[in-house]
């Protein structure tokens, strides 16, 4: 009875499923919520190094790159060893990252710490911690990635204001300095995942299957613009007159529509009234939409429409995450989960390096700095500045 008790703890949908839930909660806000609050730093790294937002775009479009590039890696090492092995090295490499961020004299090292080293280590962590937790559910699949990617908009609503605090307390080197730390609890995450048996068959993708290939060149297409709002978002708040503070709140208020995105999206999908593919295509479409309004909702300086749109955005963007990835197991099934995972990722990591600085280089990028830097230099001889640009 011993035994089967342990069974059902470390079988599908088992209790040790929901710690490893646990886990990726954690593991997860630590990479993509911190991924996401970034923007905070833009506006400083713009100063300080004074270069274009162009420029500064890179170095959170780097880190995304990397951590998509980088998920094969991933998926190679879990397949040679064992997960937790590897989501603990990657947390470590997460860590020191930004630790080594925080002595930058100048862009390339930023490029080379935050973007290389530590989009490595997030690599390592991502992939294999979703595969773990999908591998241990099959009836609650949805939801609990739904549960799970909560984490990364429970982080983005709380990190945005305490990354502002941070910077003004001990500026942005002493700022990333704490985050390198924040970012080691990515290691004990690690260590609760369970040592299983391997299977050959995880070492084989169908590149060639139709249905594979058609839904990720969907999702390297929706990479494009989804993490565009998260870089740009705080510094185009300021831009429309905003507050640093309400600028923050409007990421924080889009990090709290994400978690309940992602819960109610997760917690619909296995009910079954909707083929899970349908609901998908539901709340791209959605999120496609609401990423259009958000320069749109601020041209009348109305900060409610601003948080609204932003709201809203949150929840679609939320939704559609836990349904992405609960269907590749439907497309390619269990066995192959790991190397289509790590295969979606890489072909990712082209899209999600070009996606900011393109946004960046457009109008209201340049405007953005263009704003920032005159209206702090003129700030005792112009009250009420309103840029020609915008």
């Amino acid at each position: 009875s011993v035994r089967r008790s342990s069974d059902d703890a470390d079988g599908p949908d088992g209790s040790w499923g929901w710690v490893l839930v646990g886990a990726l909660f954690v593991s997860t806000g630590l990479v993509f919520g911190l991924m996401r609050s970034l923007g905070i730093f833009f506006v400083e790294f713009v100063e300080y190094f004074e270069e274009s937002a162009q420029t500064i775009s890179w170095i959170s479009s780097t880190g995304l790159a990397a951590q998509q590039f980088f998920s094969p890696l991933g998926t190679a090492l879990c397949n040679a060893y064992n997960a937790r092995m590897v989501v603990m090295a990657g947390g470590c490499l997460a860590g020191l990252g930004l630790i080594l961020a925080s002595q930058a004299t100048c862009v390339l090292h930023l490029y080379l710490t935050m973007g290389l080293i530590s989009g490595l280590g997030w690599g390592l962590v991502f992939t294999p911690m979703v595969a773990t937790v999908m591998a241990n559910f099959t009836r609650h699949r949805a939801l609990a990635l739904g549960l799970a990617f909560s984490g990364i908009g429970i982080s983005s609503f709380a990190f945005n204001p305490l990354f502002q605090l941070l910077v003004e307390m001990y500026a942005w080197r002493g700022a990333l300095l704490i985050l390198g730390g924040l970012s080691l609890n990515i290691v004990p995450c690690g260590a609760l995942i369970r040592p299983q048996r391997r299977s050959k068959a995880r070492q084989k993708v169908g590149w060639t299957s139709r249905p594979y290939a058609t839904y990720t060149l969907a999702i390297v297409l929706l990479n494009i613009g989804y993490f565009v709002p998260y870089f740009h978002l705080v510094a185009h708040g300021r831009q429309a007159g905003f507050s640093e503070y309400q600028a923050a709140f409007v990421m924080s208020a889009a990090g709290a529509t994400d978690i309940l995105g992602r819960v109610v999206s997760g917690w619909f999908s296995d009910m079954g009234h909707f083929r899970l593919i349908h609901l998908l295509s539901f709340w791209v479409a959605l999120a496609g939409v609401f990423i259009m309004l958000l320069p749109v909702s601020s041209l009348s300086g109305s900060y409610a429409a601003l948080v609204l749109i932003s709201l809203l955005y949150g929840f679609s963007s939320g939704a559609l995450t836990s349904l992405a990835f609960a269907a590749v197991p439907l497309i390619v099934g269990v066995e192959r989960m790991m190397g289509a995972l790590g295969l979606l990722q890489l072909l990712e990591s082209a899209t999600g390096l070009l996606g900011a600085p393109l946004s960046g280089r457009s109008t209201l990028g340049r405007c953005t700095v263009l704003c920032l830097h005159y209206r702090k230099s003129n700030l005792h001889r112009v009250s009420n500045y309103v840029c020609t640009v915008c």
